[in-house]
């Protein structure tokens, strides 16, 4: 099971890296998710904040709002949320606020920061911890790629 698990994470992480490209070459910061349940993908989101000039419009945000919103469900506790780099305390609350079961990240959020040069400084495990609900998270996969395309973007800014 741990092993098809495995390969699923890694399947699914190389969709949410390839949203995050897809959000740098259309004008935003490359940060892509992937709403999963069952091993199926029930939505995508990418990172929006220039083009729709809404600084809250991050890929897990955006993407638990715009999936809740469609879909009528409010409780993605049957639902793992693969996203390029670990959730900001914004994203990582609305995470806690939908009940998303799981949370498969790449990069971590001081490693970003040791990238871009910059950070909020509250990463997600603290805002799990102190919260009534912590979803199971698993994190660094496809770590290396995902500081590519974090190297890449933030060098050229």
């Amino acid at each position: 099971m741990l092993k098809n698990s495995h390969r699923s994470d890694l399947h699914f992480m190389k969709d949410a890296l390839e949203l995050a490209k897809a959000a740098a070459a259309e004008g935003n910061e490359p940060f892509g998710a992937l709403l999963v349940k069952n091993q199926h993908i029930v939505a995508k989101g990418k990172n929006h904040i220039h083009t729709e000039s809404d600084p809250t419009y991050h890929a897990e945000l955006g993407i638990i709002r715009d999936y809740c919103h469609s879909s009528g469900i409010t409780d993605l506790s049957d639902y793992t949320l693969y996203t390029s780099c670990e959730p900001c305390c914004m994203c990582a609350g609305a995470i806690v606020w939908a009940n998303v079961g799981r949370v498969v990240y790449s990069l971590s959020h001081d490693e970003l920061a040791e990238i871009a040069g910059f950070n909020i400084m509250i990463g997600s495990d603290e805002v799990f911890e102190r919260s009534p609900h912590i979803p199971a998270v698993t994190k660094n996969v496809l770590k290396d790629e995902a500081e590519k395309i974090y190297q890449e973007y933030f060098g050229k800014n």
